[in-house]
């Protein structure tokens, strides 16, 4: 199964992006990932700038990939060990393409949250949009090292 990691904005902090960049490495070891930065909406109208965004996101996404948004309001909150049973089952079901999204700091359109497959919360903490992509990208490779028997989620 191949991990598509879609966000709206680059991920400015060097330090956030070299840790997002660690984990993505070391996932590379058991999924095949591609992380898909779209641009930002310049738009000043909130309206517009959902709606850009959301044709961004909508245009990223395969027709045929299982959705994940990530959700402040998500009613799916898994520990690690449940991800891992997840993304095993995901994987049993012969999925092609898992795609997880991080909207733009408004958040996502009403077409890209209709769209997706799973709404899940990382956290009822509050987060910023970069940090977010480390917990995910963090998580999804703790995951797999739990479905594995690795040494690393301990």
């Amino acid at each position: 199964m191949r991990l598509r990691l879609i966000w709206i904005g680059k991920t400015r902090n060097e330090h956030v992006r070299a840790l997002v960049g660690e984990y993505l490495k070391r996932l590379g070891r058991f999924a095949k990932c591609e992380v898909v930065e779209l641009r930002e909406s310049a738009s000043a109208d909130e309206r517009s700038c959902l709606e850009e965004e959301g044709k961004r996101i909508m245009g990223a996404l395969a027709s045929d990939a299982l959705t994940v948004l990530l959700d402040v309001e998500g009613p799916k909150q898994w520990s690690s060990t449940e991800l891992a049973a997840q993304v095993e089952e995901w994987q049993a079901r012969s999925l092609k393409e898992a795609a997880f999204v991080v909207g733009g700091h408004l958040g996502v359109s009403p077409e890209v949250r209709a769209r997706a497959d799973v709404r899940w919360s990382l956290s009822r903490l509050t987060l910023t949009h970069e940090m977010a992509r480390v917990v995910l990208v963090e998580q999804l490779y703790r995951a797999y090292t739990i479905t594995r028997g690795l040494p690393y989620q301990k």
